[in-house]
């Protein structure tokens, strides 16, 4: 079919609209992120990852959260987390004291090592502590979690594509600064997402009355 990649942009958020060229965008690159790329290795034993990873940064109220929560379930092996309650051991694995073999400890497995070759998303990306946002770091680049705890050095696969938002430090977002300087992101961390989209909230009468038709248009029983 041509419209193969039509008719997928549009399966994406469905009540979400996507009148706006960027939104569309969005969605069409949240398609391929879904499908995934190709994973290459080489003869040296060097790895180049094929998912992709994706930044949302907008002003709040731009339906970024709610973009997430869906591609946390249609994805076959997605996870769907906060950054404000989330920690490293949260993403990456947990050294857990296990009471029936003999008190070891054995290994959790985190959202990110659980969404192996599936989808994490991760909302208020912003809002984690510095401590615990670098552990994604070598999850992003290399898509594994090395563990060091409890006696356990281990390496885990975490072969997933990240799909994080966050809010500007200021509340709005400010068209006179970079992004570097709206968001509370390191730069490290920011170059390891391949795409960043910044959604904003532009006042605009026809646009807002366009948005309020559809949200009661979507809360209206039908044949009322």
């Amino acid at each position: 079919r041509d419209d193969l990649v039509e008719l997928f942009v549009r399966s994406i958020a469905p009540s979400i609209i996507v009148g706006e060229e960027k939104m569309n965008w969005i969605k069409k690159s949240l398609v391929f992120q879904l499908l995934g790329g190709v994973a290459r290795k080489y003869g040296d034993g060097t790895r180049t990852r094929g998912d992709i990873h994706i930044l949302l940064l907008g002003d709040p109220g731009v339906a970024k959260s709610q973009i997430l929560s869906f591609m946390g379930r249609i994805s076959p092996r997605g996870r769907f987390t906060t950054g404000g309650g989330t920690s490293a051991a949260g993403l990456t694995a947990a050294a857990v004291r296990d009471a029936f073999n003999d008190g070891r400890f054995s290994l959790e497995a985190g959202a990110l090592v659980l969404a192996d070759l599936g989808l994490c998303a991760v909302d208020e990306f912003d809002k984690m502590k510095d401590e615990d946002r670098s552990a994604l770091h070598e999850v992003m680049e290399q898509q594994t979690a090395s563990i060091a705890k409890g006696g356990i050095v281990a390496t885990l696969n975490a072969r997933a594509s990240i799909l994080a938002a966050a809010n500007p430090m200021y509340g709005k977002y400010d068209p006179f600064k970079n992004i570097t300087e709206n968001v509370n992101l390191p730069v490290p961390l920011l170059t390891r997402f391949d795409l960043i989209f910044v959604v904003r909230d532009k006042p605009s009468k026809e646009r807002d009355t366009k948005i309020a038709k559809h949200i009661i248009n979507l809360h209206t029983p039908k044949g009322i």
